[in-house]
C-alpha cells in the first residue's frame, strides 16, 4: 500500500515537472520573446522549441513578428513624411501609406483606356499618351506604387508591344507598373464602348441636351465586356489573398458584381468619374437595374460630389430592394453592404525644381507660341478639351465673339487657342460635333481676322502633357466652360502649373472643380453676356487679385493632390471589414430583376 503510494507520488512529480519543461518554460519564453516584438525590439531568434507540437504556433508567431515588423516600419516612415510635410501629399508618401494598407499587396486597376497606347507610324511604332481625364489621376498612383493596370488595348501596334501574356511594363522610360491588355473585337468595341457606354450612359449621366440612345445589342456587348474584363483581372489575381481592385467609371458598371462573386474575400472599389444623375433621368435607362445591381457588388462607390452620392442613393432607392442607410451613406444589398463616398479627384502638384529652371516667363513664352503659330497678338487664352459636346466648346467660341463686340480694342491683341482632341470620332454625334466647333470658329475667324491676328485658332490634334503646359504658363486667361462635368481636371493642372501665380481661371459652375476652386471666375456657360464680362475682367484684373486668387486655388491643390485622394479612397477601402464567411452568395442580376417584378 505504501509502495503504491509512494509510486503516484513520484509518477505525479515527474508528470509536473515534464508538463513545466516541456509547456511551461516554452510557453513563458514565448510570453517574453511577444513582448520584446510589441516594444520594438527585432526577432530574437526562436523562442519556441522545435518539434510537431509546437511548429504551427511558431510559424504562426514568426508570420505576426514580421507583420508588426514590417506595420511599425512603414507607421513610422509615414510618421516621418507627416511631420516633415505636413499637409501634402507625395508620391513618397502615398507609396509608404500603401505599403502599410496594402500591406505589400499590388494593386489592380482596371479602366477602359490605357495609359499607353502604341500606334504604327510612318518608319516606327509610336507611344501616345491619351487625352484622359482617367489616365491623367491614375498614373501618378501606379508610378507611386507598383501594381498591374488592367485595360482595353486599342493601339494598331498594341499587340506587337506585349509579351505572350498580353503584359507590358510602362512607362517606356522608367518602367514602373504592369499593363495588362485586354483584346475585344470590333463588334464588341462598337457595342460596349461607343454604344452602350457613350452613345448610352454617357450623355444620361451628363445634363448637355443630347438624347441617350439605348440598343439591346449594345447592352449584349455591354455585358461581354464587362465580363471579359472580369476574367482578367480574375486572372491577374491569382495567387494573391485578399486582393485590392479599383475600377474605374461607366465602362465598367457591372464588373463589381463579377468580380465578387468569384472572389468575395476581395475588396472593390469602383470611382464613378462622371455625373450621377437624379433617378427620374437614370430611370431612362431600360436597363437600370442591372446597372445599380452591377455597382453594388463593389465594396465602395467614389463620386466627386456629395450631390452625386445623394443622386445615386436615391437612384438606388427608387429602383431596387434595398436597404438604404442615409446615416452612413451605404446600401444594404442581399446582406451586403456598400459605401458611398464623395472622393474630389485632382492632379499631382509640380514638384520638380529642376525642369522648372529650364521654363521661360510667361511673357517669353506667349511670344515664343504666337511666332510658332504665326500669330501676332499680346495676350493669350487657352482651352484645352476632348472635342466633347459637354464641355462647352461652341458657348465658349460665343462668348469670346461677343466679347470682341463689345470691346473692340482687343480686336488685333488677344487671340484664343483651343486645343481639342478629337475624341470618340466613329460617333456620328461627336463627327458632327468636330464639324460644328470647326465652322464656328472659322465663322468667327472670318468676321474679325486682320493681317496675321486670329481671334480662334483651332487646334483639332493631340498634344502631349509637356505641350500643354507651355500654353498653360503662357496664357493670360484659362477658360472652363463645361455644360456639365464630373470634376474637369483641365482647371487643376492650369492652376498647378502656375508657378508665377499669375493668370485668371474662368470655370463653369456646372463642373465639380467649381466646388474647391472658389477663387476662380465662376460662370454660367449658356450666358455669353456674363462670359465676355468675365473674359474682360480677367484681362484686366490687377496683378495684385491675380496673385490672390492663383495662391489660394493653388494651396488647395496642393493639400488635395491626386496622391491625397487616392491615401483616402484606398485607406477607406482596406478598413472595410469583410463577413465573408457569413455572407450569402449576392444575388445574378436577373435573378434579382426578377425578384423585384415579383415584388412589384
Amino acid at each position: 500500500m505504501l509502495t503504491a503510494l509512494l509510486e503516484t507520488i513520484l509518477i505525479t512529480g515527474l508528470a509536473l515537472v515534464l508538463v513545466r519543461w516541456t509547456f511551461m518554460d516554452p510557453l513563458k519564453k514565448t510570453v517574453q520573446w511577444l513582448q520584446h516584438l510589441r516594444t520594438g525590439g527585432g526577432p530574437a531568434g526562436h523562442a519556441l522549441p522545435q518539434g510537431e507540437l509546437f511548429d504551427q504556433i511558431n510559424v504562426e508567431v514568426t508570420h505576426l513578428a514580421r507583420d508588426l515588423g514590417v506595420a511599425r516600419a512603414a507607421a513610422e516612415e509615414e510618421a516621418r513624411l507627416r511631420d516633415t510635410n505636413a499637409t501634402q501629399w507625395t508620391p513618397e508618401r502615398l507609396r509608404v501609406s500603401l505599403r502599410n494598407k496594402l500591406h505589400k499587396k499590388p494593386l489592380y486597376v482596371v479602366s477602359n483606356r490605357e495609359p499607353y497606347i502604341h500606334m504604327r507610324g510612318l518608319k516606327e511604332i509610336e507611344t501616345i499618351v491619351p487625352a484622359s481625364g482617367v489616365v491623367t489621376a491614375l498614373e501618378p498612383v501606379l508610378l507611386a506604387c507598383d501594381g498591374t493596370w488592367i485595360a482595353h488595348g486599342s493601339g494598331t501596334a498594341d499587340r506587337d508591344t506585349a509579351d505572350s501574356s498580353d503584359h507590358l511594363r510602362v512607362p517606356p522610360e522608367h518602367p514602373s507598373y504592369t499593363l495588362r491588355r485586354v483584346w475585344l473585337t470590333d463588334e464588341e468595341e462598337k457595342g460596349y464602348y461607343q454604344g452602350f457606354a457613350n452613345e448610352g450612359l454617357w450623355p444620361l449621366c451628363h445634363i448637355a441636351h443630347t438624347r441617350p440612345t439605348f440598343r439591346p445589342e449594345d447592352w449584349g456587348h455591354y455585358q461581354v465586356a464587362n465580363r471579359r474584363f472580369a476574367d482578367a483581372v480574375l486572372q491577374e489575381m491569382e495567387g494573391t489573398e485578399s486582393p485590392i481592385l479599383l475600377a474605374q467609371d461607366y465602362h465598367f458598371a457591372l464588373l463589381p458584381r463579377m468580380v465578387k462573386e468569384a472572389r468575395p474575400d476581395a475588396r472593390v472599389a469602383i470611382f464613378w468619374h462622371i455625373p450621377w444623375p437624379n433617378p427620374e433621368v437614370f430611370g431612362i435607362c431600360p436597363w437600370q437595374r442591372e446597372v445599380l445591381d452591377g455597382l453594388l457588388g463593389a465594396d465602395l462607390i467614389g463620386f466627386h460630389t456629395q450631390t452625386h452620392c445623394n443622386n445615386f442613393l436615391e437612384t438606388v432607392d427608387r429602383a431596387l430592394e434595398a436597404l438604404t442607410e442615409w446615416d452612413r451613406f451605404a446600401v444594404n444589398r442581399q446582406g451586403h453592404v456598400t459605401l458611398v463616398r464623395p472622393y474630389p479627384i485632382s492632379v499631382a502638384f509640380p514638384e520638380s525644381t529642376a525642369e522648372r529652371t529650364a521654363w521661360k516667363s510667361s511673357g517669353e513664352e506667349r511670344a515664343t507660341l504666337f511666332e510658332e503659330l504665326g500669330i501676332e497678338a499680346s495676350l493669350l487664352g487657352i482651352g484645352v478639351d476632348r472635342v466633347d459636346y459637354t464641355k462647352g466648346i461652341l458657348e465658349r467660341f460665343r462668348g469670346i465673339e461677343r466679347f470682341l463686340e463689345v470691346h473692340p480694342e482687343y480686336q488685333e491683341r488677344f487671340s484664343f487657342v483651343q486645343i481639342g482632341a478629337p475624341s470618340r470620332t466613329h460617333i456620328p454625334r461627336y463627327q458632327q460635333f468636330l464639324e460644328e466647333v470647326s465652322v464656328e470658329a472659322e465663322r468667327i475667324n472670318a468676321r474679325f481676322a486682320a493681317g496675321k491676328w486670329k481671334p480662334i485658332l483651332f487646334l483639332r490634334k493631340h498634344h502631349s502633357h509637356k505641350e500643354i503646359a507651355r500654353f498653360y504658363r503662357a496664357a493670360s486667361v484659362c477658360l472652363v466652360t463645361s455644360l456639365h462635368d464630373g470634376m474637369n481636371l483641365v482647371a487643376k493642372e492650369f492652376v498647378a502649373s502656375r508657378e508665377d501665380e499669375r493668370g485668371v481661371l474662368i470655370l463653369s459652375t456646372f463642373a465639380g472643380a467649381a466646388l474647391e476652386l472658389t477663387d476662380a471666375l465662376q460662370v454660367n456657360p449658356y450666358d455669353v453676356q456674363q462670359l465676355a464680362a468675365s473674359i474682360l475682367r480677367s484681362l484686366e484684373m490687377p496683378e495684385e487679385e491675380q496673385e490672390a486668387r492663383m495662391r489660394h486655388m493653388r494651396k488647395n491643390i496642393r493639400e488635395h493632390n491626386v496622391y491625397r485622394w487616392a491615401a483616402s479612397l484606398l485607406s477607406d477601402l482596406t478598413e472595410i471589414r469583410l463577413d465573408t464567411p457569413d455572407r450569402g452568395e449576392p444575388p445574378k442580376a436577373e435573378e434579382a430583376r426578377a425578384e423585384e417584378a415579383t415584388s412589384r
